[in-house]
């Protein structure tokens, strides 16, 4: 396995902790973009250590910071509290009641300014680092450290095939793929990895494709 520098002394952030503040933050800023528009509310149900230590860690505000889509090295991420309250952000804590979950887990639930509503557990893995676990009720696993789409869909034949041949006529090339489903005709999500960041007009033409629910882009951290 190839480990570097970063895996070892974390990304550039806040402090005091890469896996606590780094990657909670991460965690924040890939649930706003996952639902897509300014948070209104949220509910953050935190597990095992991030339950136990989230304040003397600064779990809590970089949580905050990262669904007011600040970045890790944000010096405003100490403040999140007083940005979400200007912003017109409701938020509470709570206890997530899991099995099994990574120690540094947190359940979210998102309510955007449209209405809009998601759900994402999701875990800091260490080093600032994140996994993905679960959107909207559906086990899925993906990290957000490349560029990346998901692409919720109904689970039918030619979907996979229609989305990628897509991406084939916009010239994006696909670096990896899984396809998660609750089960055979229900409710699917492709997660895809790309090398490149997609224009515009493909993720409208992708949108656009029947029993495609949404698309959405998440470009990975420079």
């Amino acid at each position: 396995m190839h480990v570097s520098v970063f895996d070892i002394i974390g990304p550039i952030m806040v402090g005091p902790s890469s896996s606590h503040t780094a990657g909670a933050a991460r965690i924040g800023r890939i649930g706003r973009h996952l639902l897509h528009e300014p948070v209104k509310d949220a509910e953050l149900l935190l597990y095992g250590s991030f339950l136990m230590t989230h304040q003397g860690h600064g779990t809590d505000k970089a949580l905050i910071a990262g669904l007011l889509d600040m970045p890790v090295d944000d010096i405003r991420l100490r403040d999140s509290f007083h940005y979400a309250e200007d912003a017109g952000m409701t938020f509470r804590f709570g206890e997530a009641r899991l099995r099994n979950a990574h120690p540094n887990t947190v359940l979210l639930h998102l309510t955007g300014i449209s209405g809009r509503k998601l759900t994402m557990q999701a875990a800091s893995v260490g080093g600032g680092s994140i996994r993905v676990d679960m959107l909207n009720g559906l086990k899925v696993s993906f990290t957000g450290e490349q560029n990346t789409l998901i692409i919720p869909h109904v689970d039918q034949p030619g979907k996979i095939s229609a989305v990628t041949a897509c991406a084939a006529q916009y010239g994006m090339n696909i670096g990896s793929m899984q396809v998660f489903r609750d089960h055979i005709g229900g409710t699917a999500i492709m997660i895809i990895e790309t090398d490149g960041t997609p224009v515009p007009q493909m993720l409208e033409w992708m949108r656009a494709l029947p029993g495609v629910s949404d698309v959405i882009f998440i470009a990975k951290e420079q």
